[in-house]
């Protein structure tokens, strides 16, 4: 049986420590310039102290790892394991995954990128479910066949709390900006495979979760043909608001009696920066057939 590397990014929530932990993950932090200056997610570069960067209107934009960052890892880890199973962040989002698969070329096989195009906690679910492929001996082309098989199995709801960010990133105009401001709007987004997209609009923060928890109720039973919720992973993310955080976990677990949320981490840095701190996200992902 192959030994096998799991690597990832910190976009699946995941941080160096956590992953160093569990053994046999290993976590790419991303980079961010910040009034032109390199931070590392997770290293240099705090949720705590990126919100403090955005509130006080620091120029930040988001980056990909450099080549030699992956190569480097790489060549170390195949000095230890068989084989690695690369996970980036979808390739909708971020072209780090198509740089993988290019430099993955020259690896002889022993490199497998995979394009299930997810971030954030349901990214961070195929990082989980890759290390227990792994340990039943699946091979990392199969660990890659498995997890892109199933990249559409999963759906991420957004409330947006601040629609400063979307305009200040061209998201959206100014004008639609200072009207959604003025009608107080709390705009859903989804993200259901390769982009962050608009799904609804909300009046209130409580009606804004009412429509996101419907909409994962009506993901379960008719896309998941779950309406038990047995063979799903409830998932939530929350940008910087710790507290509402736990408040919505609470309405999430009432909504869908007998079912815990599985995950609750802060929402990738990458998407954060879009759309600000105050956001709140439920995430589904369905249970891998090979491991329930």
């Amino acid at each position: 049986m192959s030994k096998i590397a799991i690597v990832s990014d910190s976009n699946s929530g995941i941080l160096p420590e956590e992953a160093k932990k569990r053994g046999d993950i290993f976590i790419i932090s991303m980079p961010f310039f910040i009034n032109n200056e390199t931070y590392l997610e997770g290293i240099d570069l705090t949720q705590e102290q990126f919100y403090e960067k955005l509130a006080e209107g620091c120029e930040i934009s988001t980056s990909m790892p450099s080549v030699a960052t992956v190569t480097e890892l790489w060549d170390e880890l195949l000095k230890e394991y068989d084989e690695i199973v690369h996970i980036p962040m979808s390739s909708g989002l971020s072209s780090s995954c198509e740089t993988a698969y290019m430099l993955a070329q020259d690896y002889d096989g022993k490199v497998v990128v995979v394009n299930n195009q997810r971030i954030s906690v349901t990214q961070k679910q195929s990082v989980w479910d890759a290390k227990m492929l792994a340990e039943q001996g699946k091979s990392a082309a199969e660990i890659r066949d498995i997890l892109e098989r199933e990249k559409f199995e999963s759906s991420i709801y957004i409330m947006v709390d601040t629609l400063t960010y979307l305009k200040k990133g061209g998201r959206i105009t100014p004008a639609a900006a200072a009207l959604g401001t003025l009608l107080r709007l709390k705009p859903v987004l989804q993200i259901q495979g390769e982009k962050l997209d608009a799904f609804a609009k909300a009046r209130t923060v409580k009606q804004a979760k009412s429509v996101m928890i419907d909409a994962i109720r009506n993901d379960i039973t008719n896309r998941f043909h779950d309406p038990e919720v047995k063979n799903v992973h409830l998932e939530m993310a929350y940008t910087y608001d710790t507290v509402a955080a736990e408040a919505f976990k609470a309405e999430i677990e009432a909504a869908f009696p007998g079912c815990t949320v599985t995950d609750m981490d802060p929402l990738s840095l990458s998407v954060s920066c879009h759309i600000g701190p105050g956001a709140l996200a439920v995430a589904c992902t369905k249970k891998l057939p090979e491991l329930m």
